[in-house]
């Protein structure tokens, strides 16, 4: 697994999930912006999401492709960890290591640490401990050179947080729904008898994303949460 994390392409953004369409939920329209503005971008999912109700690991991995090609991503990795057993292990963090040197990414999106899927919550802890360790030099020197992103933001899962910054993604709110139904396996998912209709990602994606648009006076946004406060050195950029 590693020698094919190795060969990631370098990346102004790597964007990391859990299972294939976390990312797509929380960041897509964070990455088409940004793709907007010339950036590149590369995707990595934890797992293949092969435990999930609807679709399997062949399905899910088609349909992440296929979102990729949307989001105009230089490519998509996997860390190949199993789906619904992830632990913040050394093996673990030293895969997104490898990743996050072969991509030397200024911008990492990553989950946000609370939530009800001890996946995400996995997840978000490999990626606070790979953003570290991937920053010094004598830990697996063999796995490429030290880099720590710039910055390191975490998108909305399945719990809310008060954001630190909201991006106005009102541009790109048909082209985020276009990705989202990449992933037909989860869209509208038959609810189980007797049980009231399962709502679908592409639904709670776009209420989540009104809500939080119209808390900055936009018709969408994407809320994301800092450890600590954001610098700011050039104020005026903040007055448009």
């Amino acid at each position: 697994m590693l020698p094919a994390l190795l060969a990631l392409p370098r990346a102004d953004v790597l964007a990391f999930g859990a299972h294939p369409d976390d990312l797509e939920i929380g960041c897509a329209g964070t990455l088409l912006r940004l793709g907007q503005l010339g950036r590149s971008c590369v995707l990595v999912d934890a797992s293949a999401g092969e435990k999930g109700s609807q679709g399997d690991a062949a399905s899910r991995a088609a349909e992440a492709t296929a979102a990729a090609a949307r989001l105009g991503a230089r490519a998509r990795g996997n860390l190949g960890l199993c789906d619904t057993a992830m632990r913040d292990d050394d093996d673990s963090a030293d895969r997104l290591v490898a990743v996050l040197r072969a991509v030397q990414p200024q911008l990492l999106l990553v989950p946000f640490g609370e939530d009800r899927h001890p996946d995400h919550v996995a997840a978000a802890a490999i990626a606070h401990r790979a953003t570290f360790l991937a920053g010094l030099r004598n830990h697996r020197p063999e796995l490429g050179a030290r880099h720590r992103p710039r910055l390191v933001l975490a998108y909305t899962g399945n719990h809310p947080f008060e954001p630190s910054l909201v991006v106005d993604i009102s541009t790109v709110v048909d082209a985020k729904a276009e990705v989202l139904r990449c992933f037909r396996s989860q869209i509208a998912p038959p609810a189980p008898a007797g049980q009231p209709p399962t709502v679908d990602v592409l639904d709670r994606a776009q209420v989540r994303d009104r809500y939080h648009g119209a808390r900055i006076g936009s018709i969408a946004g994407e809320a994301y949460w800092h450890a600590g406060p954001l610098p700011v050195r050039d104020l005026a950029a903040l007055l448009g």
